[in-house]
């Protein structure tokens, strides 16, 4: 039977000669692989026919005994597998990269990366489109998980994956799980995407193969509808034809892929500008006894918020408490003698990122990426805290519970003394992500520098951390007097809520934001109340906004900054500001970027002409 279909395909292809050699070697080849497939069922029929091979009434071995067997059930596992083959390459071409966006709508278009694809492959000869097919079908799964990746970067950053920069991300990110979810969590977390990286590739390889020899086997069908389908991608292109506000024909994939490669070219370019702006700062001939004069004999205090963002102030489920938190504490503050000014700083990052707002700040400089933060961490570009300690009138000291491993980058922010997260005294639990509660870590700071009798001026870097993701569960405020050293926490972290159980609902993180920035915000200003001076000048702000589920798709980077003080001369000096007064920035206030807030306080705080 195999003799006679191999002939009539050669007679076949014999009267077709104006046909295409293309095809009539495809036609071939099928036969010859329907040949063989006889012939191997052949083989199976008398291997099950000989009694020395196989006992009698036992079953034909292996795929094709079983298809012998049970035709229809090999018939639907064919048909099956072959559409959801076609199904996942239609999936992995029109996947959006943001999770927002993944809608059925998003599913009902018409790929042109698909479309042209289909006719490169109907066109090449055997050997070229089965080396094609395969490379094809893995950088589709490459593709697959780019687009993944992006999700989940968006969900926390609100921006892509950077392919050149933001390697070092995915280390941070398993030890930010291993924090909140322990070790086995992060191992299962790692393993499980591996597995998923693996297995995307390896799918979505064996699915392109599986589609382009059904294409191969029943060719003028599928050029047909390859050359119906580019006439409607061109047709619905052209006059633009939606439905439900999307467009019907896409070439999402080609520009996903060329934003990738411009992405990369700027990351490429962007260290070279950044190199020319850090060159340039306006202090760094200045004498030292010319800086800051403004605020000599102070102890100047800047300290971040984690994810304070505008978020917790502008939106309408939040606003209510935290106004509530923002007004107690002005209250509180002006009845202890302080005054306090308030406005807007513009983050380069949401969601995450904090070094990188920090540097910001810091430096005078915009600090948006991996690479930059390297950069100006190995330069000789001087922060404000170099500024304060190039005085001589200022110890500067860095209090920050986040760092739990080697901080080289210390050295750069010019710090004489750092008290990380095992230089605090705190014997209490962590808080998810948290390794010391912000109220502790303030009375630590009390203990171990502010405190002190007969000490110099300090200028102080504060990270306040509790309000760091995921937020549950948090700290509370308790007694000053009963903190010691911070086994009382181990109770009231019990009483928290689980992570894992919060994050199953927008609204329940949502909540446990909001209490995190009034804890953190409790903390600090009790903490001037308590043990603030005539010359305490703090200076508080956000790093950068939370993450999209707390911000819910806003796209502002606003933080809030404030300025405390009981010396009025100190307030004075940024009359010109126009500040808001209070705890609490007014919806019109200045906006500055972070970047730019450097330069105005030291040129508020130097120098003055009588």
């Amino acid at each position: 039977m195999s003799q006679e279909a191999t002939e009539e395909v050669t007679q076949e292809t014999e009267e077709a000669g104006t046909k295409d050699a293309g095809e009539a070697a495809d036609a071939v080849e099928a036969a010859e692989a329907a040949r063989t497939a006889d012939t191997v069922e052949a083989a199976a029929d008398e291997t099950k026919s000989s009694p020395a091979a196989e006992p009698s009434g036992s079953p034909a071995p292996g795929w094709f005994g079983w298809r012998r067997r049970y035709p229809r059930t090999a018939h639907g596992v064919t048909v099956g597998t072959t559409v959801l083959a076609g199904v996942l390459l239609l999936f992995a071409l029109l996947v959006p990269n943001r999770l927002e966006r993944l809608t059925p709508e998003a599913f009902f278009r018409l790929p042109a990366e698909g479309i042209l694809l289909a006719g490169l492959l109907l066109a090449l000869p055997p050997r070229s489109r089965r080396l094609m097919t395969v490379v094809s079908g893995a950088l589709l799964g490459l593709l697959t998980v780019l687009k993944f990746v992006d999700m989940g970067f968006y969900q926390v950053l609100a921006r892509p994956f950077d392919l050149v920069l933001d390697w070092i991300l995915l280390d941070d990110a398993a030890e930010f799980v291993r924090e909140s979810f322990g070790r086995t969590g992060q191992v299962l977390a790692v393993v499980g995407v591996i597995v998923l990286i693996v297995a995307v590739l390896v799918l979505m390889t064996l699915a392109m193969v599986r589609v382009a020899d059904l294409m191969v086997r029943h060719r003028p069908v599928a050029a047909r509808t390859t050359l119906i389908l580019g006439t409607a991608w061109i047709t619905c292109m052209t006059l633009g034809i939606q439905v439900t506000g999307v467009p019907l024909a896409t070439k999402g994939n080609a520009e996903f892929v060329n934003n990738r490669i411009e992405q990369v070219r700027a990351g490429l370019v962007d260290g070279r500008i950044f190199q020319k702006q850090a060159a340039v700062d306006a202090f760094a001939k200045t004498p030292p006894d010319q800086l800051l004069t403004g605020l000599r004999g102070k102890d100047v205090l800047f300290t971040f918020i984690e994810s304070y963002g505008r978020v917790a102030i502008d939106d309408p489920a939040m606003a209510p408490h935290i106004d509530a938190v923002l007004k107690e504490g002005t209250s509180s503050l002006k009845a202890a003698g302080f005054q306090s000014r308030s406005a807007w700083l513009r983050s380069p990052v949401t969601g995450a990122g904090s070094w990188l707002a920090h540097s910001t700040f810091l430096s005078g400089l915009w600090i948006k990426n991996q690479q930059r933060y390297r950069s100006l961490t190995t330069s000789d570009r001087a922060t404000l805290n170099s500024y304060f300690r190039k005085t001589g009138a200022w110890r500067t000291v860095g209090v920050v519970p986040g760092v739990r491993r080697a901080w080289p980058e210390g050295e750069y922010f010019a710090l004489d003394h750092i008290y990380d997260s095992e230089h605090l005294g705190y014997h209490g639990p962590y808080f998810s992500w948290t390794p010391v509660p912000d109220q502790f870590s303030l009375e630590a700071f009390q203990r171990l520098e502010h405190g002190r009798k007969d000490r110099e001026p300090i200028m102080a870097e504060i990270i306040l951390a509790s309000s760091h993701n995921p937020w549950s569960p948090i700290a509370r405020m308790i007694d000053w007097d009963d903190l010691g050293d911070g086994s009382v926490f181990h109770r009231i972290k019990k009483e928290g809520t689980d992570p894992k159980e919060v994050w199953q609902d927008p609204e329940r993180v949502r909540t446990e934001y909001r209490r995190a920035i009034e804890y953190s915000i409790r903390s600090l200003t009790e903490w001037v109340e308590r043990y603030g001076t005539d010359d305490t000048v703090l200076v508080f702000l956000g790093d950068h906004q939370p993450v999209p589920t707390v911000t819910a798709g806003s796209t502002s980077k606003d933080v809030p900054v404030t300025i405390v003080a009981r010396d009025q001369k100190v307030l004075d000096r940024i009359a010109d500001w126009h500040w808001t007064d209070g705890l609490k920035p007014a919806e019109n206030a200045p906006t500055w970027g972070m970047d730019r807030f450097r330069d105005r306080f030291m040129t508020a705080y130097g120098p003055r002409a009588d």
